[in-house]
């Protein structure tokens, strides 16, 4: 693909919240919706699909610490680098590839709380997913994707997370207490479906 930061028409120099408002109003121009009974229908859909490449790719940068054009290892989302926010989420998000879930979960409890923003929301999420706990990851999902409505990694976790537990009814688990990201649970669909979420797979056929 293009070079991700000429799609949207800023410098690799350019702070992590110029970057998001660059792509929100990018979003906003080419939304498909905006063009549904238009001829530029199909033109503006894979304008909208090139726009979420390059903002995800940017993410991936960002997050392995590469602010340059090309390719990145890592996974989405939105932590704020160089701030201790960013940090501290960067971290997180290495430790649940690593599937070290307890040590992600304890820096995550290290937030305070004016910086609980929808990364936060979304990790958390992604740990109780892996622990099973379905209904408690989709509010935490849920939470990121309203505070950062243009995030489509957060939107693709989410409807993950639908799709796949659309047929088990009342087959979530929840949470008992504030401890409950500590019990040593995990499913294998379901770390697949969030390995996926961050750029990865365990189970190939689905």
């Amino acid at each position: 693909m293009r070079d991700p930061y000429q799609v949207l028409g800023v410098s690799p120099q350019a702070t992590d919240e110029e970057i998001k408002q660059a792509y929100r109003a990018l979003a906003r121009k080419y939304h498909p919706d905006k063009y549904r009974d238009s001829d530029l229908a199909d033109l503006a859909g894979e304008k909208m699909k090139e726009i979420n490449a390059a903002y995800e790719e940017i993410q991936k940068m960002r997050a392995a610490g590469n602010r340059s054009g090309g390719g990145s290892s890592g996974f989405g989302g939105n932590p704020r680098t160089g701030s201790n926010a960013g940090s501290r989420f960067a971290e997180v998000r290495r430790l649940i590839n690593s599937n070290a879930f307890y040590e992600a979960e304890k820096l995550l409890q290290q937030t305070p709380p004016d910086q609980k923003d929808a990364e936060w929301y979304f990790l958390t999420g992604c740990i109780l997913y892996k622990r099973g706990y379905f209904l408690d990851a989709s509010r935490m999902f849920d939470r990121a994707c309203s505070m950062d409505p243009y995030n489509q990694e957060y939107k693709t976790a989410r409807d993950s997370l639908r799709a796949q537990t659309a047929g088990y009814g009342g087959g979530y688990r929840t949470s008992n207490s504030s401890d409950c990201m500590c019990d040593a649970c995990t499913s294998l669909i379901c770390a697949d479906c969030c390995c996926e979420c961050m750029g990865g797979d365990l189970i190939s056929c689905c």
